[in-house]
């Protein structure tokens, strides 16, 4: 995961939610003017008791203390169901803010490059998805309204107080500077620490999932102890940054709770004094005190709402760090009439000088692929071989614009992919990977994923073609739940579904990286003698090891240190080239070997 931003605005950071809101901005200020008016209605109740003490009780008249009492009710019950609206009016629409957003992040993790997913921890994402929108939903739905209504409340609660007895009031506003400083001191510094807790979570979040995902390495080798070390480690770190904040909070918690009530004490002192030397009122003194005591609350949470808008802001730059990636945009919204068809002897598949460097390489290192020329003829399937760490992986992935040459151009039929729309260009390509990954579904819905257009013959045409017959003997055919990372399958059974997802919807370019490494020989066979079937309808690029799989092309290519060292049959390179001598003697040996097994 990159690391994290520097402090920011925590204003800033949460106004970046307002576009947001705008679609539920009626109800949510709504809820706001509903809770101011409750808040007001509170600090009335202490003008009731001024006149019921002042009126009906010192001139003895029951029939006043309760219609005063009857009033008093009234306004309890009148605030309470205010602030059961308020409640009412944000639940819905604040889930809603919190489905589009997690939407949108979703939404945009799918555009994003390959090569952003590189740089990032699962987890870390995970976590934003999840635990900072939840902080998100909770300041939208109470400290955004509660810092509003406690600050008009305090401000109005503070004029009733000087219009009562301004001396008296002057002392409760003596404590606003510290506490304003206090307030001040405690954002700056919760505000790091909050960021700090949600990257540890998400840093937590990452080695739980792996934990889960590796489970079988970690008891295969016993593993368990030191994972769990692991875990205990993050958690204790965690813990300290929590208790850090609790440190922080009990502090500010101590500072707003100490100073006001010394202040309500002192003026309580005062306001005796004046009432025994006939200055004041005893009805103005309860209502002065009543309405302090009222204000006890909106002081109160100052510092617990401080806390939860600094960890929103936190989560909001966590999410917005994402957010504000930039997909890979070149392409997709391109014009098609831009795009034009070069001659018919140049359809196919073409790499003219490309050029690829991953983005977090150091400047000085060399590129990993270094002015790639190569071009594959219509319906030829060229096998593409190499040593290992020569480039294969990765230049096979530039064809699906997973991402993104460094330089150079890729057509396909004469076309430059940059200038296709993504959705077109991956309904012209599909791709099968050495590492396959099936995802909780069927392994019929697995297969599916390859086409949208594609129906029940498809994939029984695609299932047969990969040999993957095993899927009619599971309990449920191929409406089988494989589970998650299709880990109840073999490694072969799992590329065999994977090979089926590339071919099920016919494409005309497939690119296929050692689609066969997990099978055994004799399936491999089988495998080989009906793809060269689908092979001859389509353009393709196939990462290979064995000679048995380079068989299955037309033509080879070498890929020696980024670059195509030589280009031709099997034989002209098996008796041409050295290097390619070497490769096929070396991958000849094993395969005789696995046979003799």
């Amino acid at each position: 995961m990159p690391p994290a931003n520097k402090r920011r605005s925590a204003v800033r950071s949460l106004l970046r939610l307002w576009p947001y809101v705008l679609p539920v901005r009626t109800r949510v200020f709504g809820a706001a003017a509903v809770a101011v008016v409750a808040s007001c209605l509170g600090l009335v109740i202490p003008l009731v008791l001024k006149w019921i003490v002042d009126g009906p009780v010192a001139d003895r008249d029951p029939a006043g203390v309760w219609l005063g009492g009857g009033m008093l009710l009234a306004l309890g019950v009148a605030e309470a169901l205010l602030f059961g609206l308020r409640r009412w009016l944000v639940a819905r629409p604040l889930a809603g803010v919190e489905a589009a957003m997690r939407a949108d992040l979703y939404r945009h993790l799918q555009r994003l490059p390959v090569s952003f997913h590189d740089r990032w921890a699962s987890g870390q994402l995970l976590s934003r998805g999840t635990t900072d929108l939840m902080l998100l939903r909770m300041f939208l739905a109470f400290p955004m309204t509660f810092l509003l209504v406690n600050g008009v409340t305090i401000i109005a609660g503070f004029g009733i107080l000087l219009s009562q007895r301004w001396s008296l009031g002057l002392v409760l506003l003596a404590p606003v500077l510290p506490l304003v400083a206090g307030c001040f001191l405690f954002e700056k510094k919760y505000f790091k620490v909050a960021r700090r807790a949600q990257d540890q979570v998400g840093d937590l979040t990452t080695v739980v999932e792996e934990s889960v995902l590796g489970i079988r390495i970690i008891k295969g080798f016993g593993r368990h102890r030191s994972q769990a070390r692991a875990f205990r480690e993050l958690t204790r770190t965690l813990r300290g940054t929590e208790l850090n904040k609790a440190r922080l909070l009990s502090a500010i918690m101590a500072l707003i709770t100490t100073l006001p009530e010394l202040a309500i004490g002192i003026a309580l002192v005062l306001g005796s004094v004046q009432v025994a030397d006939g200055d004041l009122s005893a009805g103005t003194l309860v209502a002065f005190l009543s309405t302090a005591l009222a204000l006890r609350w909106p002081v109160e949470s100052i510092g617990f709402l401080l806390a939860i808008s600094n960890d929103a802001a936190s989560a909001a730059d966590r999410f917005f760090e994402v957010m504000d990636e930039k997909p890979a945009a070149a392409g997709d919204a391109a014009p098609r009439q831009r795009t034009k068809s070069l001659p018919a002897q140049q359809a196919g598949m073409s790499f003219d000088g490309v050029v690829f460097r991953y983005p977090d390489a150091p400047p000085d290192t060399p590129a990993t692929i270094e002015g790639v020329d190569l071009h594959i003829r219509h319906g030829e399937t060229m096998a593409l071989v190499g040593a290992t760490g020569s480039g294969k992986t990765t230049l096979t992935a530039l064809v699906p614009r997973l991402y993104e040459p460094t330089s150079g151009r890729i057509t396909l039929d004469g076309r430059d992919i940059t200038a296709m729309p993504r959705e077109e260009l991956r309904e012209l390509v599909a791709v099968a990977f050495e590492e396959p990954t099936l995802f909780s579904a069927s392994a019929g819905e697995n297969v599916l994923m390859g086409a949208a257009s594609a129906e029940e013959h498809d994939l029984l045409r695609a299932l047969d073609v990969a040999q993957a017959s095993f899927v009619h003997d599971l309990p449920d055919g191929h409406a089988t739940q494989v589970g998650e990372q299709g880990l109840s399958l073999s490694g072969g059974q799992r590329q065999r579904l994977a090979l089926a997802r590339a071919i099920v919807g016919r494409p005309r370019f497939l690119v296929l990286d050692d689609p066969l490494s997990a099978l055994d020989v004799h399936t491999e066979a089988l495998v080989e003698a009906a793809l060269r079937r689908v092979l001859a309808e389509t353009t393709a690029l196939v990462v290979a090891h064995r000679p048995s799989t380079v068989l299955l092309a037309d033509r080879v290519a070498l890929l020696s240190g980024g670059r195509i060292a030589a280009v031709g049959t099997h034989d002209e390179l098996l008796h041409g080239n050295a290097e390619y001598r070497e490769l096929m003697s070396g991958a000849e040996a094993q395969e005789q070997e696995a046979i003799s097994r």
